[in-house]
């Protein structure tokens, strides 16, 4: 690489690594630029993982010297992700690219209704105490959710947020801990199959992860520093501008 590219992997590496740790979608960043570089559609995807895994370690420990994070109900919900994750990562191929997107663009666009309208449970969260769990239900969501991190991963984190607030009742600071850490046991397994069938350019790679974490590191201390409220809003902006960029360019 050049150090012109080095520079501006390293940047948006930062920008990418800020943005997934507070809502999602820092993906539709990163993986446009690495294409820009020089890098195959599929290195692109399988590289920008790199970044991805280091953004969520980092983010994680921080997470979890400030106490907001629980380990347990990641680890369960991380199952299913688990295996989603490998079936997505292996049919990524053999789908329409255009078609997910423009599926994915409706699903997040249809996320504001809630998260404008209903801004209280998204806030305070939920008290599900006293509510039986619906695991069937769960595990086949956080599946779907894992299969689409497995396919292309950006907006990943949106789709977790979202299914964390309102089907397991956590505020979104929590949720964001939850997030990352879910990422975290799962992006290993699409890593994986992604370094198995030589996707993947280290040396970006690399570059890309030393600016995911520095942009992890200092959006897990401003989400807890500044509250969920400030999460929703950085929220709302992402899921626009994600969805409008599916949808039109």
């Amino acid at each position: 690489m050049s150090w012109e590219h080095i520079l501006l992997v390293l940047f948006v590496g930062l920008v990418t690594g800020f943005i997934n740790t507070l809502s999602g979608s820092g993906s539709l960043i990163s993986l446009p630029v690495l294409m820009f570089i020089g890098l195959p559609p599929h290195v692109a995807n399988g590289t920008n993982r790199v970044g991805i895994f280091f953004q969520n370690l980092v983010s994680t420990g921080n997470y979890h010297r400030q106490n907001v994070l629980e380990p347990t109900m990641g680890v369960k919900v991380a199952i299913p992700a688990i295996l989603g994750a490998i079936t997505g990562a292996f049919v990524v191929t053999g789908l329409s690219e255009r078609a997910v997107e423009v599926a994915v663009a409706i699903v997040l666009l249809l996320m504001l209704i809630p998260l404008w309208f209903k801004p209280k449970q998204w806030l305070e969260g939920k008290d599900m105490s006293g509510r039986k769990a619906n695991l069937l239900l769960r595990w086949v969501i956080f599946f779907g959710i894992g299969v689409y991190g497995g396919f292309i991963q950006a907006g990943v984190g949106i789709f977790l947020l979202s299914a964390l607030v309102l089907n397991a009742g956590y505020d979104l600071v929590k949720a964001n801990a939850l997030k990352v850490f879910i990422n975290l046991i799962f992006t290993p397994f699409a890593l994986g199959v992604f370094l198995w069938q030589g996707y993947i350019d280290w040396s970006v790679g690399l570059v890309l992860a030393a600016g995911n974490a520095a942009g992890a590191w200092i959006a897990s201390q401003w989400s807890v520093a500044w509250g969920p409220a400030f999460v929703r809003y950085v929220l709302v902006v992402v899921i626009l501008g994600s969805g409008v960029k599916l949808l039109f360019f």
